[in-house]
């Protein structure tokens, strides 16, 4: 059963986009667990334009998965910017895909801290020739933020592919 209508109208579009210039997607996922790798997947003939899901919730997995630096996390923390463009970096490095989108963050209802509290989710989008970062601040519950981030995590994608020559 699929989390949103929302949800599943956003990866119906991106996947119309992504074929139509035929790209292939790679995700990289923390606080999101693959949502929106079950997201893109639900949508039928997805196997001709997603590549790979990479569902990285530990600092570990997201080191030998996706070739984040350890010091780069240690640095600046799991849930940041810097992070977030090594992992959709890092998505890119390691499939084929030609964008991929990346999103790490705390999803709650503990962990966050006053300067990483509940709902702070970064997102980045690479193409190969550039990278896209942003922080975004949701509310709402575990399964809300978690949504929401997918959502914009797909938006921000389309936006990408749309851009694409």
């Amino acid at each position: 059963m699929s989390v949103s209508r929302l949800l599943d109208q956003l990866a119906i579009q991106v996947g119309i986009s992504l074929n139509e210039k035929s790209l292939l997607l790679a995700t990289a996922e923390s606080c999101t667990g693959g949502l929106v790798a079950a997201a893109v997947t639900d949508v039928s003939g997805s196997s001709g334009w997603f590549e790979r899901g990479f569902v990285t919730y530990s600092n570990e997995a997201k080191s030998t998965m996706l070739g984040v630096p350890a010091k780069l996390i240690r640095d600046h923390g799991a849930v940041s910017e810097e992070v977030a463009r090594a992992m959709a970096e890092g998505a890119l490095l390691n499939s084929r895909a030609q964008v991929a989108l990346s999103i790490t963050g705390v999803a709650g209802p503990n962990g966050g801290t006053p300067e990483k509290p509940v709902g702070m989710v970064c997102f980045g989008w690479s193409n190969r020739i550039t990278t896209k970062v942003e922080t975004q601040r949701f509310r709402g519950d575990r399964q809300q933020i978690r949504r929401q981030a997918a959502e914009h995590a797909i938006r921000g994608l389309l936006e990408l592919v749309r851009n694409e020559a």
